[in-house]
């Protein structure tokens, strides 16, 4: 088999959550291009990346869900079966970020931050769990963080201006429940031949990095900010074929600024 045939998704139905932007957005179009037909599942209009997919010669529907609803989310999941007949990838890219110190965070924003990373990424997975078991197997993808491994920013002595655009508790804490959730998640479903992996991201370019300082920027060794096509290149790869043997891993996709 070769390379390419490893990578190939067709005849199955992914969803992404968080697909009408940024790194949804390039998941989206990264699974549809290998074959997969996609629910793009968002809180706001995935139509634009409907209509990219489309313009590739893709398959896409729309699914507008609150990813901290239970019953918003089990619709989502009932609706790509209903309309692909089965779920066999889920992509977990759904999220928000918060920014400031711990001593001054609100609880509000805690739990915000919480319930959209945490929460909604439990439930999006809880949703998939019958319809792929109903299907023989498998791939749930998480989006985890280098903020849920290195403390956030790591060099406040030296740029205390950082922690105005260095995420805060809050998020790091939920990323890291999110990667603990991926190892547990793995386990429990391995009998099922449903693998579950995750990607850690580190500074990806867009709207909400513009204004990182340059100094963060030079401090990856790489030498660039990433980019979200770099992030789907790594799902892409736990939803194939190639990734078959592989469940409970954590890809850092971060620019070598973190290894473990």
């Amino acid at each position: 088999m070769s390379a390419e045939t490893h990578m190939e998704l067709a005849g199955r139905c992914a969803i992404v959550t968080g697909g009408a932007g940024g790194i949804g957005r390039s998941v989206a179009l990264a699974l549809a291009r290998a074959g997969a037909s996609i629910c793009v599942a968002d809180s706001v209009s995935p139509r634009d990346t409907i209509d990219a997919i489309g313009a590739t010669g893709g398959v896409a529907i729309g699914s507008y869900v609150d990813v901290t609803r239970a019953e918003e989310i089990r619709a989502m999941t009932a609706q790509a079966e209903a309309e692909f007949g089965g779920v066999d990838i889920l992509v977990t890219t759904a999220g928000v970020t918060g920014f400031g110190s711990a001593a001054t965070l609100d609880e509000r924003e805690w739990d915000r931050i919480l319930s959209i990373n945490l929460k909604g990424t439990f439930l999006a997975c809880q949703s998939v769990i019958e319809p792929m078991r109903k299907r023989g197997g498998g791939r749930i993808i998480t989006i985890g963080s280098v903020l849920a491994k290195n403390g956030g920013n790591a060099r406040p002595w030296l740029f205390p201006d950082e922690q105005q655009v260095s995420a805060n508790v809050a998020y790091g804490a939920s990323k890291a429940g999110v990667h603990a959730m991926t190892a547990y998640l793995a386990r429990e479903l391995a009998a099922s031949r449903i693998t579950v992996n995750g990607v850690a991201p580190g500074p990806i370019a867009s709207d909400m990095t513009t204004n990182f300082p340059d100094a963060l920027k030079a401090a990856i060794p790489l030498g660039r900010m990433g980019a979200a096509a770099d992030v789907a290149a790594g799902v892409l790869f736990f939803a194939s074929a190639a990734a078959a043997f592989i469940t409970g891993e954590i890809m850092d996709i971060n620019g070598g600024m973190w290894a473990d």
